[in-house]
Formats: C-alpha cells, structure tokens, sequence
C-alpha cells in the first residue's frame, strides 16, 4: 500500500487507515525506530514488559558456585 507524506506543521505525517491500525493492535501510543532504512510504527509495549523474565533468566547462572576453602577443611577449634 502506497501513502503520501502531508504537512504536519514544521513535521511530515503519514496517514494511516484504520484496518491497518486496527490490524497492528495500536491504540494511541507508538514506537518508531529505522530498521534497514525503513522507519518501522510499532504498538508501544508497556513499561518494564518482558523484565521479570529476564531477571529470572539471569539469575540462573549469576552466583559463583560454592567453592571450599581452608575453613571447610580443617576442624574449627572453639
């Protein structure tokens, strides 16, 4: 589908049609990035989506594992 750029006060715009919008899940807030010299319209993510998940993935291989010392060999003397 082609599109004209329209003057959008000092800016340029796209309109979009609203099956396209509908289509993509967008509801008042975007996201645009260039990719590949596209510039790509996506659905704004909620903030802090996907970390929780990303925590737990980290904390898998984060601690060192346990590795014994003098003090685990010899006899504590009290």
């Amino acid at each position: 589908m082609k599109a004209r750029l329209v003057n959008m006060g000092n800016s340029r715009g796209v309109r979009i049609p609203k099956p396209l919008i509908e289509e993509a899940g967008i509801v008042d807030e975007v996201e645009l990035h260039v990719r590949d010299g596209a510039i790509v319209i996506a659905a704004a993510r909620a903030p802090r989506t996907g970390w929780s998940e990303a925590a737990a993935q980290l904390s898998e291989g984060l601690l060192d594992p346990d590795l014994p010392t003098r003090f685990d060999e010899d006899e504590w003397h009290w």
